[in-house]
């Protein structure tokens, strides 16, 4: 590479046909090749050996090409290709000066690299000059002939011809006025254009179509060198915004943006040197594609270098991030807009391709860290929703109004923050996580009111317990035929209290009358339960109870003082009287009556138990009316004392108050 403070230049392919790699990479990085875009042109220049192109070169486009030396003689003094920047002109112009053509270095190679060098050339050009000697013009043998015939060859390997600009340089221009030479040499390149031969497709395809055509005199270098520079000088003008409408090179076609250059000059010469045809659209868009490729990924891992996102990516392990939407939505919108700006000059529907992969990467990196967000968001929101419930119903707030006042609050507070974490660009469906909170917050809802149902059952059953246990245990200590009675009123008095309030407690709660009826009719059944449940416990103590009453009966007067046994009382007729009220308890305590129906469990009793006429009457002639397991009229699920049950209770009662019988007798004698 060899620079100066005008320009600087490299060799792009040497002379045994490598491509220069590393030179091509370090030139377009100096001279900021890829900060154009398509706002730059290339110029190259084919013409014999010697024929003065490196000369040309430098004067117009003050680069620093090799010159032949005129004192020592005609011979090659490029190589190759080499590349240089014109240095002043806009916009930025990239001049190639190919090795000359019918060199006797090369020999039989010449014709070969020829081709393949003016193909390369055509293929990333905008601008070809030409350099011919004046006095080839018109003549058969002209050594620009076997050039142009070169030039025309190889277009044709061009599926999609880029409409370059031919500029033949006319150089050591004679007398004869321009307007006299361009003619004949306009009509020598059509000769050579017609019989070129040409594909089907282009066998009528005017020359127009491929190339520009322009034609301008230089006098000789050597002779009238101040002439020579006044003309290169007004040439040069020319030049200057050669890309605009009207350039020189203003209707040019399928040019690669500035940052592919340098690959798709590589790979063209590398089809080129492989003797392939140069499909130019496929190569345009090949270009495109790895060129948006690399962009992608220098984008991609910009962006996760970069110390927004890692601090934003940190930041949401933690907690939600304020402003976390627009925050990620910058980064990528700056990530995606640094693309759009590299890529915009390459095929559309590639870095439309590429941008949208691209995106996708962004958006599959970037997407658990907005997950965490709204994750910590839909935790906080629902623990801050449980604080807010409960200190709703600690401070008297009905349940139904609680839930619905607070479910509404915290679902519009996730809505902001959800709002919040939105990211534009990526627009994604998060519902889920709206969805999750709602769902937990009718579970929560659910629970606690699952909890608060059972606490307030809870409290009634208790009631029911205290306001039924303790009156009706008393009632069936001193049961008589009023008892039931007195149970059944009692248990619709207290069952009638406890619905009402606990009807009036469900009210707060948003509850269907099916659900609540349920709870009414099960906490009456619990009512019935209890006395159920008293009623069989005394069923299990009725021989204490009968006892009991017995000693009190018999051992006290109607007064109910202590009996003084002084020979005048008629024992057995307190005896009876103390058992009749004893068979009396033990029919109370037969059965269950809470519903309002007759039986004749103390008629069977006293029939069987106590009238000993009857009984003695009866033995021989009908069966014992207790030797059975049921009572008449009276369902299983109701009785609490079986007839045989009874019997064999009042045996065991009998006997254990025999004793007390027997004393008070002795006591008398």
């Amino acid at each position: 590479m060899a620079t100066d403070v005008e320009c600087c230049s490299t060799q792009l392919i040497d002379g045994d046909g490598s491509i220069n790699v590393t030179g091509i990479e370090q030139f377009i990085k100096e001279v900021k090749l890829g900060e154009c875009g398509l706002s730059y042109a290339v110029v190259s220049i084919m013409g014999p050996q010697s024929s003065g192109k490196s000369t040309l070169l430098n004067n117009l486009f003050y680069t620093n090409f090799r010159e032949m030396d005129a004192f020592k003689g005609r011979s090659q003094t490029t190589k190759g290709i080499w590349m240089a920047k014109c240095s002043g002109i806009e916009p930025c112009t990239l001049v190639m000066d190919l090795e000359g053509t019918d060199g006797r270095e090369r020999g039989e190679d010449d014709t070969a690299f020829e081709k393949q060098s003016a193909l390369f050339a055509l293929a990333v050009s905008d601008i070809v000059l030409i350099n011919m000697w004046c006095h080839d013009i018109g003549r058969e043998q002209a050594a620009n002939k076997p050039l142009l015939k070169t030039v025309f060859q190889v277009m044709m390997r061009l599926f999609s011809p880029r409409k370059t600009t031919l500029m033949f340089v006319i150089r050591d221009k004679t007398r004869t006025p321009l307007e006299n030479l361009e003619p004949v040499l306009r009509e020598d390149i059509q000769k050579i254009w017609d019989t070129v031969p040409k594909p089907e497709t282009h066998k009528e395809t005017p020359l127009s179509e491929f190339f520009n055509v322009e034609v301008v005199a230089l006098n000789s270098y050597e002779e009238k060198e101040e002439l020579f520079k006044e003309q290169v000088a007004k040439l040069r003008q020319r030049f200057f915004h050669s890309i605009a409408p009207g350039g020189l090179a203003g209707d040019r076609r399928g040019v690669v943006p500035a940052s592919g250059f340098s690959f798709s000059a590589q790979q063209i010469w590398k089809v080129i040197k492989e003797n392939k045809d140069l499909d130019l659209p496929a190569h345009k868009v090949m270009v495109a594609s790895v060129r948006c490729e690399e962009i992608a990924h220098e984008k991609y891992d910009a962006f996760i270098e970069s110390e927004s996102w890692r601090n934003l990516e940190e930041a949401v392990k933690t907690g939600p991030v304020f402003g976390f939407g627009k925050k990620l939505n910058s980064l990528l919108y700056t990530s995606l807009s640094e693309y759009d700006s590299e890529a915009t000059f390459f095929d559309e529907s590639v870095g439309i391709s590429k941008r949208r992969q691209l995106q996708e990467k962004l958006f599959q990196l970037a997407q658990p860290a907005h997950h965490s967000v709204l994750g910590h968001l839909r935790s906080g929101t629902l623990e801050k929703f449980k604080e807010a419930f409960q200190k709703a119903l600690n401070g008297g707030e009905k349940f139904a109004v609680a839930a619905r006042n607070c479910t509404g609050s915290y679902m519009a507070l996730f809505d902001e923050g959800y709002e919040d974490a939105f990211v534009e660009l990526a627009n994604w469906d998060s519902s889920k996580y709206r969805d999750k909170l709602g769902r937990d917050i009718e579970a929560h809802v659910a629970s606690v009111q699952t909890a608060k149902l059972s606490e307030l059952i809870s409290s009634y059953q208790e009631k029911l317990n205290e306001t039924l246990a303790g009156p009706v245990e008393s009632l069936f200590d001193g049961a008589n035929n009023e008892t039931w009675l007195s149970i059944r009123n009692l248990l619709k008095c207290k069952t009638e209290s406890a619905v009402s309030g606990m009807s009036k407690a469900l009210s707060g709660f948003d509850l269907d009358e099916n659900a609540k009826g349920k709870m009414l009719t099960s906490l009456k059944d619990y009512a019935r339960e209890v006395v159920e449940a008293k009623a069989k416990e005394e069923a299990g103590r009725v021989v204490i109870r009968m006892k009991e009453r017995f000693s009190t009966l018999f051992s006290h007067d109607a007064d109910s003082m202590p009996r003084i046994w002084t020979g005048n009382e008629d024992i057995r007729a307190i005896t009876r009287t103390a058992r009749t009220e004893c068979l009396k308890l033990l029919s109370v305590m037969a059965a269950i009556r809470l519903e309002d129906s007759v039986d004749n469990i103390e008629k069977i009793l006293f029939s069987a138990l106590l009238d000993t006429s009857s009984r003695a009457a009866n033995k021989s002639t009908l069966p014992d009316p207790l030797a059975t397991s049921t009572w008449e009229q009276v369902p299983p699920a109701r009785t609490l004392i079986t007839p045989v049950q009874c019997k064999a209770l009042w045996r065991q009662f009998t006997t254990e108050t025999e004793y007390t019988v027997t004393q008070a007798i002795s006591a008398q004698a």
